[in-house]
């Protein structure tokens, strides 16, 4: 009796990992075709969205990343200040509103990125406990296109940037410029403007100089279901000294995962030598007065934020 029983446990046993076997490579069998599926219905809403895109009139929208954290230790002796309060916040944005008709296009952007930080040692008394700046950056654009075809026209193009938490306009950068704009695909455009004039403001005037020169710009937005997406290169290159040439490259990435609700990142580049020379002259914390465009070493300006991120 012992026997036949432990021979139907043992078949019954296998019997149910063979049914189970089966049953997942049935499951395994029916995704692949579904997936194929979900992959052939994305194509065609991606189809749909770009003649939407191509559609003639406005074209608004926005979306920004919000990051932050805050932290506080008391008698945490395996650090160098045990007792203190820290954290950061900050958050980008950015907002396009586009005119696209059959003969001409208009296209405007806004981009802001800006961040505060903080540590209050709280042994020391002295020191500053509020919340610095930390990144600051505030660009707006506006570029008007009279067609030659669809995917070339003759454009100018205005570019402000410059600070808004500290040193507004000090400095401050404003392109102004004509010459020619390619469109090859929707999302994409690149604008390339052999006549422009970069009017730099600055209270620093042996420093900052305005001078005319090139302007390139190539900036690519797209939004592909829940992803949103802008990278902008802006170049500048001077006709009259590589000193007074500069360059800006953003990023901006954005990941919808519940609502609104989602996940972003943004980093950016850039390289200004006239930056450069002012901080090294008046800002370091050991200023050199002498310095001079050929002594200064020129590094490559960085920022980055990562945190939650709200469709707007």
């Amino acid at each position: 009796m012992k026997k036949l029983l432990f021979t139907l446990s043992a078949f019954f046993v296998l019997a149910t990992s063979l049914a189970q076997t089966q049953t997942e490579e049935e499951l395994k069998a029916q995704i692949a075709p579904k997936k194929d599926s979900i992959a052939a219905i994305q194509g065609r809403v991606n189809a749909l969205q770009a003649q939407l895109d191509a559609l003639p009139g406005w074209k608004i929208g926005a979306f920004g990343t919000i990051g932050g954290n805050f932290s506080n230790f008391d008698n945490w002796y395996a650090q160098g200040i045990p007792n203190n309060s820290s954290g950061n916040i900050g958050f980008t944005v950015n907002a396009y509103a586009n005119l696209q008709e059959e003969k001409f296009f208009w296209r405007n952007a806004a981009t802001v990125n800006l961040a505060w930080v903080k540590l209050d040692d709280k042994d020391d008394p002295t020191d500053d406990d509020s919340f610095r700046q930390a990144t600051d950056v505030f660009n707006i654009s506006s570029l008007y296109g009279r067609k030659l075809s669809e995917k070339f026209a003759i454009s100018t193009l205005a570019e402000y940037r410059t600070t808004l938490l500290s040193n507004f306009n000090d400095p401050g950068y404003l392109d102004l410029g004509i010459g020619a704009t390619w469109t090859p695909i929707t999302d994409l455009v690149v604008v390339i403007h052999p006549l422009n004039y970069n009017f730099v403001f600055s209270s620093e005037d042996t420093i900052f100089e305005s001078s005319l020169g090139a302007k390139i710009v190539a900036d690519y937005t797209k939004k592909i279901g829940a992803v949103n997406f802008k990278s902008n290169l802006s170049l500048f290159q001077s006709y009259e000294s590589g000193d007074l040439s500069n360059w800006t490259w953003t990023n901006s990435f954005g990941y919808t995962l519940w609502k609104m609700i989602g996940v972003g990142f943004d980093f950016g580049l850039r390289n200004n030598k006239q930056e450069t020379l002012n901080y090294v002259v008046n800002n370091a914390p050991t200023p050199d007065p002498n310095a001079t465009f050929d002594t200064i070493d020129n590094k490559l300006q960085t920022y980055w934020t990562l945190g939650l991120s709200y469709k707007f």
